[in-house]
């Protein structure tokens, strides 16, 4: 098939890529490449993967043509980077793909994917499914939610729209990001000997890098009449967490001396998930644990493999490129506005 994928060279698209040119698909992957294109330039790629410099706010439809799938992760990917520009985020994360999700329908596109979130749950007593009434609390979680809406209201019988709404993910990747849970908390541990846990009894669900992967290609590959105008929570009840007690696996999974203070947060988003329904309808089934991610990154850290110093994505570096205008430029980033 092929298939379009938006923010494909990020920290998930830059695994999902490779796995698909596998399976035989011819990709387009369209991408502000703000840490360049290197990876996905390797000479293994050519001619399998190509690279389309654009935004999903203002490209042309032109490049739908000929798609048959696409698969839509390009977001401000997380609550605390959501926060640092509100409008940014609308604008990006619920208009920028919900314009891309009817630019396909008009130019003939059969299936599209939404990458949300299991954070539009917000905060929960009771184990939530897909069914459950959702709470999206931040900016972030509001403009996936947004986002989820508009995109299935354009579900029909010739355009299979599904919403893969991804637990917290974790692992190693090309395009490596340290602003999230799992990830911060091995470079926290791996640096300083110490993970500080604000919001020790929130609960969340996490799925590892290559188990997200392969919930998109299940999306791909299931009967339309399954996943058509469907919500799919992704992950595993097993993976459901205190944030306390994933610092506490963490620790004991790499066999790190490692301190560890836990203290409470104004921080409420707080639920617990469930996933039967992709695991009955699609078969999906997470191969990995936190402690498989958590020895993975420990390790590749402590072999030089993954360089935290640069080009990694932390919340200090979104801050940086919000206040310098010289980055901006830098980095070729145009403000035109829908």
């Amino acid at each position: 098939m092929n298939i379009l994928v938006t923010g494909g060279a990020g920290y998930i698209g830059s695994v999902l890529l490779p796995e698909l040119v596998k399976d035989g698909h011819s990709i387009k992957c369209l991408d502000r490449f703000f840490f360049g294109d290197e990876f996905l330039s390797q000479k293994q790629f050519d001619g399998k993967i190509e690279l389309i410099k654009d935004d999903i706010r203002w490209f042309k439809p032109e490049i739908l043509k000929n798609v048959d799938v696409v698969m839509d992760l390009a977001a401000l990917s997380n609550d605390p980077v959501g926060a640092l520009e509100p409008e940014k985020t609308y604008q990006i994360n619920h208009l920028g793909r919900a314009r891309v999700a009817k630019l396909s329908k008009e130019t003939g596109v059969k299936q599209y994917i939404l990458a949300s979130s299991a954070s539009v749950y917000g905060q929960q007593k009771d184990a939530v499914d897909e069914k459950s009434i959702v709470n999206p609390i931040t900016d972030y979680s509001k403009a996936n939610r947004k986002a989820e809406e508009d995109v299935l209201k354009l579900n029909d019988d010739d355009f299979c729209v599904t919403v893969l709404r991804f637990s917290s993910v974790y692992g190693s990747s090309p395009r490596m990001r340290f602003d999230i849970s799992v990830n911060s908390m091995v470079l926290e541990m791996y640096r300083n000997q110490k993970i500080v846990v604000r919001g020790k009894n929130n609960s969340r669900p996490f799925i590892h890098i290559k188990d997200a992967v392969k919930a998109y290609q299940k999306a791909i590959d299931a009967s339309k009449n399954i996943i058509s105008g469907q919500i799919f929570n992704v992950g595993s009840d097993e993976q459901n967490f205190k944030m306390g007690d994933i610092a506490e696996n963490i620790i004991k999974a790499t066999g790190q001396k490692c301190d560890l203070e836990l203290g409470d947060t104004n921080d409420h988003r707080s639920y617990i998930t469930s996933f039967k329904k992709i695991k009955d309808e699609l078969g999906f089934n997470p191969s990995f644990s936190i402690n498989d991610g958590a020895n993975e990154i420990y390790n590749a850290l402590a072999t030089n493999q993954l360089d935290y110093s640069t080009k990694t994505i932390t919340l200090e570096w979104y801050k940086h490129i919000q206040s310098d205008s010289r980055l901006f430029d830098k980095l070729q980033i145009n403000e035109r506005l829908l």
